[in-house]
């Protein structure tokens, strides 16, 4: 390299001081050194002299010059002239080499990334899984409540906003990443990230696969790893992945963009709550008994494994220390269930592959043998989470503040509740479920009568009514009447003997009697006696009341009579021949008031029959003889404290070739055709009055 420069330095050698050298002389050039490419040379040594394309071996050397600078640009031991400029490997990356020699290299940072468009981006992801968010700096943050929090915003783009919701599972203290919401277009549009690869446009479920789908500018997709949301905005590119426990953001933004939220970490947790979408209360902190299974140093240990091969290949890109320290403060303090052994390991190596290609062979052998979604398409209700029974199945069960009332009382469901004439008990699904009970094996006591469960919220409902007991049993005592059923578990086996548990509840509903000294009422007149006068007949017309069938026990005016009491009233006549006529009492009715044609009114014997409406009406001896018997039970007007009044008609038919007693149940036909038998202007009435 050095013969150009001595060929170059002899030519421009024409007058000075003179020195004879060969090829073995070290020539110190120091007063006038030669700079070649930056490079500078104050010596020559085991050099050759060319003349003519002859070798020479001695020649005179004269230095007329101070410093001799053959030069330009070099960048990686590659030598550029000056004014040459050199395009790098993509569009955003040159070289310069000026006339003067200086080298500029313009091109993105080792935390950029070259868009299509020539300009650089900050390639950033955020993580967000069980309670902690490892924000874009690689800074750890715990959130301990069940509170919505802003992720992520841009000051630059206010149509955008990234949420998260946190909700605990089967400890209170200890909160999980729940869901993830995008909000567009201020608060126009939602799209919910749920767990079981759910997604909802505001109150629209979405049916998605591997193909990305444009909702709205968002590009979503879902396939057995989780949903993944992209949406591209003015130079920004975000991209959110979600597999039901973790949430991991990607960011490629422009430089000095600056950010809002848990993801940037330079607010506080306070600053960050997003109470429009909080529930109310949520801000409560719990402390539960600490979880005497969880070995710390075990779970340590685990969570180690990140600083460790193959994960190592990852440091260069990613830091694993924010990852383990997440992954050590919930294992210590959460037991490592529903795949929460796996979910740091599981984050880390998905960040990763946001910087780089390496696919960290062989990390999985750590335990974690599938890369599907933990709950992958089961959906849970929102007092419900998808977790790994003991099995090994997936399930929902109930979140820990919401089954806390339940358990304390050691109850599975609600109380029944009870109707004027059914009953029916709601029990609560993922309590069944965590029993390892299935609701649809589960009956009354009429194996045909199965629990109804609400597909929204997974509650199971038992009930019967009157139309539809389903097996209930009924039992009366003086002051209840009491209507029990029971759920029990259907059992196909034919097996003489079985080791499953057995499950049986029984809820039953009690109805009080009415309260007898509260309703009592009072006859207006213990006997009343009516004088009754008609061309041949005259006669006296009694009307007296009993409590007893065997009318011994006669109504006097001290005598309580409460409702639903069974009375019997005695119609009977003094100076007829019972050889020649009959007494037929044609209709008895109540009113309210004194006069019989007042309203309301209701009817106990009608045509001679008693009321086929009222159940507790009967009739005896009618046209018979000179005298009859009714009873019914006590009642009062609806709406109404007031006196009762009872009204009767009777008439009198000639016994000679007729049959004087009615013909109930018969047609109104033939009851009509009756009254040829009655003795004209032979009708008398009599009124009796209760009180209050």
């Amino acid at each position: 390299m050095l013969r150009p420069l001595l060929f170059l330095s002899a030519l421009i050698g024409l007058a000075g001081a003179w020195q004879t050298l060969d090829n073995n002389t070290v020539v110190n050039i120091s007063s006038c050194p030669i700079t070649y490419y930056g490079q500078k040379y104050e010596q020559l040594y085991e050099f050759n002299v060319l003349f003519n394309g002859e070798e020479v071996q001695t020649f005179n050397l004269t230095m007329t010059v101070k410093s001799i600078d053959i030069s330009g640009c070099r960048h990686s031991g590659v030598m550029y002239l000056p004014g040459t400029v050199i395009n790098g490997t993509d569009k955003c990356s040159f070289m310069v080499c000026s006339e003067t020699a200086v080298l500029t290299v313009t091109g993105c940072g080792p935390l950029e990334h070259c868009r299509d468009n020539g300009m650089c981006s900050f390639d950033s992801t955020c993580t967000v899984t069980g309670p902690s968010v490892i924000d874009m700096s690689n800074r750890v943050s715990s959130v301990q409540d069940r509170c919505a929090y802003s992720l992520m915003s841009i000051s630059s783009v206010p149509g955008f906003h990234l949420l998260a919701n946190f909700q605990e599972r089967r400890r209170k203290d200890v909160s999980f990443l729940d869901s993830v919401i995008l909000r567009l277009d201020g608060p126009g549009v939602h799209i919910h990230l749920e767990q079981g690869g759910r997604v909802r446009l505001d109150n629209t479920e979405l049916t998605l696969n591997s193909s990305a789908q444009l909702v709205h500018g968002v590009e979503l997709s879902k396939d057995q790893t989780g949903v993944t949301a992209k949406v591209s905005l003015s130079n920004y590119t975000t991209s959110v992945f979600f597999d039901g426990y973790t949430a991991q953001i990607h960011l490629e933004r422009p430089a000095g963009t600056y950010l809002h939220g848990l993801c940037n970490n330079s607010e506080l947790l306070s600053e960050a709550t997003a109470s429009d979408y909080s529930a109310s209360g949520c801000e409560m902190v719990y402390n539960d008994t600490a979880d005497a299974s969880i070995n710390c140093n075990m779970m340590t240990e685990r969570c180690d494994l990140l600083m460790e091969a193959p994960f190592a290949a990852c440091h260069n890109y990613t830091d694993p220390e924010p990852y383990v320290t997440a992954c050590s403060s919930t294992l210590c303090s959460y037991p490592a269930v529903d795949g929460l052994y796996c979910h740091f390991l599981e984050a880390y190596a998905r960040a990763c592959s946001q910087y780089s290609n390496d696919t960290l062979e062989g990390w999985r052998t750590n335990g974690c043998p599938t890369s599907q979604a933990f709950c992958q398409d089961r959906i849970c209700s929102a007092h419900e989470f998808c977790g790994q029974t003991a099995e090994g199945d997936k399930g929902c069960f109930c979140r820990a503040i919401f089954a806390s009332s339940y358990r304390e009382g050691g109850a599975l469901g609600d109380p029944t509740i009870c109707g004027p004439d059914s009953a029916s008990l709601t029990l609560v699904g993922c309590l069944l479920e965590e029993k390892g009970i299935n609701y649809s094996s589960l009956h009354l006591n009429d194996q045909t009568c199965r629990g109804q469960v609400d597909e929204l919220t997974h509650m199971v409902t038992f009930s019967y009514d009157g139309s539809r007991p389903c097996g209930a049993v009924v039992t009366a005592n003086d002051r209840k009447l009491i209507y029990k059923n029971s759920i029990t578990v259907h059992n196909s086996s034919s097996n003489v003997i079985t080791r499953q548990d057995q499950f049986s509840i029984d809820f039953s509903c009690v109805y009080m009697q009415p309260d007898m000294k509260v309703m009592a009422f009072r006859i207006g007149d213990g006997s009343v006696i009516q004088h009754i006068t008609s061309e041949a007949w005259n006669y006296n017309l009694t009307m007296k009341a009993y409590t007893d069938s065997g009318r011994t026990q006669a109504v006097e005016l001290s005598t309580e009579v409460h409702l639903n009491q069974k009375i019997w009233v005695e119609l009977e006549t003094e100076g007829l021949d019972s050889g020649l006529v009959a007494v037929v009492t044609d209709s008895c009715w109540a009113t309210n008031q004194a006069s019989p044609s007042g309203s309301p009114r209701y009817d106990l014997i009608a045509n001679g029959c008693a009321n086929s409406a009222d159940q507790t009406v009967n009739v005896v001896g009618n046209g018979m003889g000179t005298s009859n018997y009714f009873s019914f039970n006590m009642f009062q007007f609806s709406g109404s404290s007031g006196d009762v009044f009872m009204h009767c008609k009777l008439n009198l038919c000639v016994k000679q070739n007729n049959n004087c007693a009615p013909t109930c149940g018969a047609g109104l036909r033939r009851r009509r055709s009756a009254r040829s038998r009655y003795v004209d202007e032979a009708t008398a009435f009599i009124t009796m009055a209760w009180t209050r």
